[in-house]
C-alpha cells in the first residue's frame, strides 16, 4: 500500500521535463575521474564557523576529518568554492498566503539573482498539489517569470512537495554524475493539510540524497502577535518537523516574525551556500545493508571551528559518480 501511494503521488505531479547536463570534461578534452565501488561517493555539505557565528574560509583538506559510524574516513574529493550550485526554490502557494504573496515574490526573485554563472535554479509551488513551474535553468528571467505567476489557492501538502523535490532534482544528480551542491529552500506558513506522505517518509528519502533542506516557516499575524506579547515561542508539531529536517539534512531552519525579514533569511542561506566546502569519500564499510550510518566531520587543526553537515545517510545502492570539477586531496 504505501508503495503505491509514493507511486500514485510522482506519478500526479504536475511537471515539465527536467533539463539533465552532461558530465563536463576537462580543458584537454579527457574524461573527468570517475570513481567506482559497491558504495557511491558519499558528498557532505560543509558550512564551518566560528565562535562568533561567521564563515571560515581558506581551510584545506588537512584540516578535516570525517568520520562514519566512528572510523574515520579516506577523502577523495575537496572544493572550498568551485562547485556549481542547484538551488530549488519551493514557494507555498496555499489559500493562506494569499497575504504574504507579494513579499514573497520579491524576497524569492532576490535569492535567485544570488546565483553564479554556472549555478542552476528551480521554482517548486504547492498547495494541494505540487508544480514543478520551472525546472533547472540558469535563466534568470524565466525563473523571475516562474516565481510572479505563483498564486495562492487551496490547502498545504507541504511533505508532498519536499517528498517530489527530493526525488526529482536528487535523482537528477545522480544520474548526471556532476559534482554540484544541492539545496531546497521551503518556505510556508502552516501545517501540512493535504499531503499523502508522512514526515517520516520525507525524512527518510532526505538522508538518502544528501540535498540541504533550508526550512522558513512564516506566521499568521496572529501568532506573531502572541509571540511578542508573551516573549515566548511554542514551537507546533509543524515547527518541529521543519526544524528536525533541516538539522538532519546540514542546514539551518528560520521563522521570522515578520515576512519583510524574509529577505535577509533568503540572504543568510545564500551566504551560507557560498562559503561551503565540498567533501567526497567513499565508505571504508562497502556493504549496501540499507542501514543509517551516523557521519561527524571535524576541524582537526583548529578544534574550536563548529563544522556543520548532514547528520548521516542510508547505504543505498547508488550510480557510480563522477568528478568532474575540484581536486583530489595530496
Amino acid at each position: 500500500m504505501r508503495r503505491s501511494v509514493l507511486s500514485s503521488l510522482l506519478a500526479v505531479v504536475t511537471a515539465v521535463p527536467l533539463l539533465g547536463q552532461a558530465p563536463a570534461r576537462d580543458v584537454q578534452g579527457s574524461r573527468p575521474p570517475v570513481f567506482r565501488s559497491r558504495a557511491s561517493l558519499v558528498s557532505l555539505n560543509v558550512a564551518v564557523l566560528d565562535g562568533a557565528a561567521r564563515y571560515v574560509t581558506g581551510l584545506q583538506p588537512a584540516d578535516f576529518a570525517v568520520y562514519e559510524d566512528g572510523v574515520k574516513q579516506d577523502v577523495k574529493f575537496f572544493e572550498s568554492n568551485a562547485v556549481p550550485i542547484d538551488l530549488i526554490v519551493l514557494v507555498d502557494t496555499s489559500a493562506s498566503m494569499s497575504d504574504k504573496m507579494d513579499a514573497v515574490h520579491q524576497a524569492a526573485i532576490g535569492f535567485l539573482h544570488t546565483l553564479r554563472d554556472g549555478d542552476r535554479g528551480a521554482v517548486v509551488s504547492f498547495s494541494e498539489t505540487v508544480n514543478v513551474v520551472q525546472p533547472l535553468t540558469g535563466d534568470r528571467a524565466s525563473l523571475d517569470e516562474a516565481v510572479l505567476s505563483t498564486h495562492a489557492h487551496g490547502a498545504t501538502a507541504l511533505h508532498n512537495a519536499v517528498y517530489i523535490a527530493l526525488k526529482q532534482f536528487g535523482q537528477l544528480a545522480r544520474q548526471d554524475g556532476e559534482v554540484r551542491r544541492q539545496a531546497i529552500a521551503i518556505v510556508s506558513d502552516g501545517d501540512d493539510t493535504a499531503s499523502l506522505v508522512t514526515f517520516d517518509d520525507v525524512l527518510s528519502l532526505a538522508r538518502k540524497t544528501g540535498v540541504n533542506v533550508y526550512t522558513i516557516g512564516l506566521h499568521s499575524k496572529y501568532e506573531t502577535q502572541r509571540i511578542v506579547q508573551e516573549r515566548h515561542r511554542y514551537f507546533n508539531e509543524a515547527e518541529y518537523s521543519l526544524k528536525t529536517l533541516a538539522r538532519e539534512t546540514g542546514a539551518q531552519a528560520f521563522f521570522p516574525l515578520d515576512i519583510a525579514e524574509l529577505k535577509g533569511v533568503y540572504s543568510a542561506i545564500s551566504s551560507e551556500l557560498a562559503n561551503q566546502y565540498s567533501i567526497g569519500y567513499v565508505p571504508a564499510n562497502g556493504r549496501l545493508d540499507g542501514r543509517f550510518r551516523r557521519i561527524i566531520v571535524q576541524v582537526v587543526s583548529r578544534p574550536e571551528l563548529r563544522p556543520r553537515t548532514r547528520l548521516g545517510y542510508v547505504a543505498e545502492p547508488e550510480h557510480t559518480v563522477l568528478l568532474s570539477t575540484g581536486s583530489l586531496p595530496q
